[in-house]
């Protein structure tokens, strides 16, 4: 494998729009900061209880941002952290390293815990959704802790569809370059082991199953069906991979990638 790092991204709250990031410290629970947020909705399934875009497309429109980026961007303790077991997960330093504003789609700007902000989620859904703000150092992912996918596979799906697209539909932690491969080559990876930078190792483990997700557009949150109408005929419903972290540590924008196995 010849590629390297495309993008990073942090959603600091499951469904809520995400942050660009030139450097992230990864761990086993995922990118640090990572869906540390969900919504609970009462009227949810208990086995997925939360609100998600799929249920409130403008949910996409809200933007979390840390209070304090820098010390958000990793552990305070680093080198503990670098130090520890890699199935072990980073314990989160003082909460108020990880203050969180939510801006709204109306340029309100509300803390995470401010009762105001899900009053303003809330509005126009029905009394059978009581919402509440959910913590958790593992992350709210919905399968494994880190997702990725190749810019070439994104790149593929648009000329497939005649349609531009962007790589933020898909909501992936880690864009890969891969410049001298074709789209969804990310899948021939499978099963093996990838480094990123010096120290970083994440294992593939699983296609990325799509939903309605990808069908809403990340600035408007308008439904458009055509791009996952397409992965689910001509790619089986999948596009990119899920990994989870082997070794722990700090990876940045431009880090180059390598096959460990």
């Amino acid at each position: 494998m010849k590629g390297s790092v495309a993008s990073l991204t942090r959603y600091p709250v499951k469904s809520m729009g995400g942050e660009a990031l030139e450097a992230a410290f990864v761990a086993f629970s995922g990118l640090y900061g990572d869906r540390l947020y969900a919504i609970r909705d009462t009227a949810s399934d208990a086995d997925f209880p939360y609100l998600t875009g799929r249920e409130k497309a403008k949910l996409l429109l809200y933007r979390p941002r840390f209070r304090d980026p820098d010390r958000a961007a990793h552990p305070e303790q680093l080198a503990a952290a670098n130090s520890i077991e890699p199935t072990l997960n980073v314990s989160f330093d003082n909460p108020d390293a990880l203050a969180l504003d939510i801006e709204t789609p109306d340029g309100a700007v509300l803390a995470i815990d401010d009762p105001a902000l899900l009053k303003h989620i809330g509005a126009g859904l029905s009394d059978e959704h009581s919402l509440s703000v959910m913590r958790s150092e593992s992350g709210y992912t919905d399968c494994r802790p880190v997702s990725i996918i190749s810019r070439q596979t994104v790149e593929r799906l648009g000329q497939e569809i005649e349609t531009e697209i962007d790589a933020r539909r898909f909501r992936a932690n880690i864009v890969l370059d891969l410049p001298e491969a074709d789209g969804f080559a990310e899948n021939t990876y499978l099963g093996k082991t990838i480094r990123i930078g010096d120290l970083v190792e994440i294992k593939l483990v699983a296609k990325d199953p799509r939903c309605k997700m990808i069908a809403l557009n990340p600035d408007t949150a308008k439904l458009e069906m055509k791009l996952l109408r397409h992965v689910a005929s001509a790619h089986a419903g999948f596009a990119g991979l899920y990994g989870v972290v082997i070794q722990d540590g700090l990876i940045r924008s431009g880090d180059p990638i390598t096959l460990v196995d």
